[in-house]
């Protein structure tokens, strides 16, 4: 079937067909440099400098491999990733609008380290209080704390009673004031307590609140390394991300946990988004392989009753009450987000957290008009190409050259509709691989058309002449077909970036051209034979 007029007639209408849907369905994916996108350098975030050259170089070389896993979750098309030196990462995102550009910068930051802790008793923070403000009065000096808004010399104990209704401050922060009161005197310095005012109790166990206003020179307080050495064993402190509100003020969280965490990121298998059925609130299901599953089990079933923090970069997204065992799988609450964060939070956590923080250093924005001003000059280039062999191949070939028109028409659908179904991208170097393409489609046609030219000279029959043109140029064909797709293919394999888009394009034309040359032209000779005798000459 496939042999007859119509036959063929029936397959290049169907690829043709093919070609259309994928190109009305999925189209034409630009890359970076020609429709614009994030151009991002980032760095290992080493601030003290503390990293050795090799340290840095390691930790980028497998950022690099968690980023890629990332951005092709994230759904960018044709990213361009690659290291510079050993110590930087390039990370170009073609097509990112400004709507996406937060949400691509926050994906490439976030570390994405989960960890799971118990809360601890504010208890076994506040016995430390005094020593830890001493350390900070110490450090910073009284010009210092003034400078940043005040020292208090006493808890704020009328703001408590109004936020928790007579709830007091513990005993231990109430009377803890770094000295006694003979000390005071004799030293004639103020009972500064710089931490302990600014640490209300919480609303619920294990957590201290800090009004949003304050939150910064809490921060800056913990930071010093006197203070957190003066930290007791095995505890350690995390913000909650999201504030709360109470009595129409905005507050932060500030639990007190475990330093250790008992399961972490590591052992988790699967993470997906979903909603809430019941509050349609979203949230992020998580599983954990064997060993984390036992791990978890059996924590949880020894904490029944217990707070469990979910730490996620450092910060509490959320800390459930244990109200019974918990198995391999677990939900993270999501509050308020959308389920575009929700869904973001599952990739990085499947994609694997970073080894360590990464900075951008440099951000630029290729903006549209460069993308338009490529596309512009690639068009100009594709139509001058195209009219030019068009008008060759008629004036040279004739009749068979119209024919080989019609052909590459074909070829041309072929190639953009296969790029549509590969959901290739079409770059600059991409459409140099096009117009290459485009020449080797019409020099697989010269071949045969000379053939033929020679089968008619040595006085063959019209049908005898191109049956034998286009079986004795069918070798020289498939060699220079074969050599250019090995080369192309070892470009894709070993290239990047528009590398990759040149070979891609490069490959597919290649296919369409041999499909072109040796089944449509074929096929249109066909037609244009039927309407003669053997006899008559034909227009070439």
């Amino acid at each position: 079937m496939f042999n007859s007029i119509r036959g063929r007639i029936i397959v290049i209408i169907a690829m043709l067909l093919v070609s259309a849907y994928y190109l009305a369905t999925n189209g034409i994916k630009l890359g970076l440099d020609l429709q614009g996108g994030m151009h991002l350098v980032l760095e290992v975030d080493d601030p003290e400098g503390t990293m050795t050259e090799d340290a840095r170089a390691d930790a980028i070389e497998r950022s690099e491999r968690i980023m890629r896993n990332r951005i092709d979750e994230f759904g960018v098309e044709e990213p361009i990733i690659q290291k510079v030196g050993c110590c930087r990462l390039i990370v170009e995102l073609p097509g990112i609008g400004p709507d996406d550009e937060s949400r691509a910068k926050n994906l490439i930051e976030q570390a994405a380290f989960l960890e799971f802790k118990l809360v601890l008793p504010v208890a076994e923070f506040e016995s430390r209080l005094p020593q830890i403000d001493r350390q900070i009065v110490n450090v910073l000096g009284m010009d210092s704390l003034q400078a940043l808004g005040g020292v208090a010399q006493g808890p704020s104990q009328e703001l408590q009673n109004l936020l928790f209704d007579g709830l007091n401050v513990d005993s231990t922060q109430a009377d803890s004031t770094g000295v006694d009161e003979d000390a005071e005197e004799q030293d004639q310095s103020p009972n500064l307590i710089p931490l302990q005012s600014l640490l209300l109790i919480g609303d619920m166990e294990g957590v201290f609140l800090v009004a949003t206003e304050n939150v910064e020179r809490a921060r800056l307080f913990l930071a010093l390394p006197e203070v957190q050495r003066a930290f007791p064993r095995n505890v350690s402190l995390h913000w909650e991300a999201d504030p709360i509100a109470l009595d129409l003020r905005p507050y932060r969280r500030l639990y007190v946990t475990t330093e250790e965490a008992f399961v972490d990121g590591t052992m988790l298998e699967d993470a997906t988004a979903q909603r809430d059925p019941n509050g349609n609130q979203a949230q992020v299901n998580f599983e954990f392989n064997r060993v984390g599953g036992r791990r978890f089990s059996r924590f949880t079933e020894q904490n029944i009753g217990n707070l469990i923090a979910i730490v996620l970069d450092g910060e509490i997204v959320s800390a459930p009450v244990v109200r019974a065992r918990i198995g391999a799988s677990g939900v993270i609450e999501m509050g308020n987000a959308d389920m575009a964060e929700a869904a973001d939070l599952a990739l990085v956590l499947r994609a694997g957290a970073l080894p360590t923080k990464l900075v951008i250093v440099e951000e630029r924005t290729v903006g549209p008009s460069l993308g338009q001003d490529s596309i512009d000059r690639g068009q100009i280039a594709g139509i001058i190409g195209m009219f030019a062999v068009v008008l060759i191949m008629i004036s040279y070939y004739r009749v068979v050259g119209v024919l080989a028109v019609m052909a590459l028409a074909v070829y041309m659908t072929l190639v953009l509709g296969g790029l549509a179904a590969f959901n290739g991208v079409l770059t600059l170097p991409g459409i140099a691989g096009l117009i290459l393409s485009v020449g080797m489609a019409v020099d697989a046609n010269v071949l045969i058309f000379e053939r033929i030219r020679e089968e008619l000279i040595l006085g063959r029959a019209t049908r005898t002449a191109v049956e034998e043109g286009f079986a004795h140029a069918l070798s020289a064909i498939v060699d220079a077909n074969m050599t250019t797709l090995f080369t192309a293919l070892i470009l894709f394999q070993f290239g990047t970036g528009p590398v990759r888009g040149f070979a891609v394009t490069l490959s597919i034309g290649i296919v369409a051209s041999f499909f072109s040359a040796l089944y449509v032209t074929r096929t249109f000779f066909l037609i244009y034979l039927s309407g003669k005798k053997a006899s008559d000459p034909i227009s070439i």
